[in-house]
């Protein structure tokens, strides 16, 4: 197994808390801010995810959120975030919980289970080491594994306690970069279990070959999925290719392929402050009928 450098392999991580001028105009909106007197749901942190059988030996940490209106006896929609520990936070770039909260309150999303799940890392014996992190082999990674990961062993787990449904029109999974193209790859290669992707500034690149995609989607029998697609024209352009020509590119391809698909294009750099800031209306479109 290789592995990208750590420069690498953490893009978005390292990138998303540095704020450029053409970010700044990309703020929260109403609907990513607590409103009195909307029901709040739950998160919970759940243990450390330690005894993966498809990423052996790794480690992660995961959250997973119940909105107030949730039924024991009705099966909820579902959604995976990828870097999930930055989607959760109740004051971050996305503010998931919150948007969640006032969107299912108000009838324009249904009742929805968010599942937040942290890249693995590989644990040091030595304290003062940092732990190697899986996140690139996990999200840039074509195939099913990431998919497997999911239906396998986290999505039976939430099961144990809450009723998840079946219904492959009724999970949605979303991600950042290197997070955006797994979203991806995971509804394209399990279209029977999620059709519905949420891809922000997604790397769409040569870092481990989802560069083709563009191509494969031409080329591939339409699948049943939704896609939505956010980028800036000031995002990276590196030796892995260059982000908004790619995701571009994707958006024209689905375009051909025609798919039901959104792609916004706006003017910020790799960060999630531009995602962030629509993230409600794209929940919105997502859910809509």
């Amino acid at each position: 197994m290789k592995f990208l450098p750590f420069a690498a392999a953490s893009l978005f991580l390292a990138t998303s808390a540095f704020s450029a001028p053409q970010d700044d105009q990309y703020v929260l909106g109403p609907d990513s801010k607590v409103k009195e007197g909307v029901p709040q749901g739950k998160v919970t942190q759940m243990p450390a995810w330690t005894e993966s059988k498809t990423y052996p030996d790794t480690t992660r940490d995961w959250w997973v959120y119940v909105p107030a209106q949730y039924k024991a006896e009705q099966p909820a929609n579902v959604m995976v975030f990828c870097d999930g520990g930055g989607f959760v936070k109740k004051d971050g770039q996305f503010c998931v919980p919150v948007v969640f909260d006032n969107l299912i309150a108000s009838g324009e999303m249904p009742v929805t289970i968010g599942i937040f799940i942290n890249p693995g890392v590989f644990p040091t014996k030595n304290p003062k080491e940092k732990p190697r992190s899986n996140r690139s082999f996990e999200y840039d990674s074509l195939g099913d594994q990431y998919a497997k990961f999911l239906l396998e062993e986290i999505l039976p787990e939430v099961s144990k306690s809450y009723k998840l449904t079946d219904d492959p029109e009724g999970r949605a999974i979303c991600g950042n970069s290197s997070g955006g193209i797994c979203a991806f790859t995971v509804a394209w290669e399990r279209p029977d279990a999620f059709r519905k992707v949420v891809s922000h500034i997604g790397s769409f690149t040569n870092i481990r070959g989802g560069y083709v995609y563009p191509a494969l989607i031409r080329k591939t029998e339409k699948k049943p999925l939704k896609v939505f697609l956010q980028d800036g024209s000031n995002d990276l352009d590196n030796q892995f290719g260059n982000w908004p020509l790619s995701n571009q590119d994707m958006a024209a391809s689905l375009k051909f392929a025609g798919y039901d698909y959104q792609f916004i294009l706006g003017e910020g750099t790799h960060s999630g402050k531009h995602g962030g800031a629509i993230f409600p209306d794209t929940m919105r479109w997502l859910w809509k009928k």
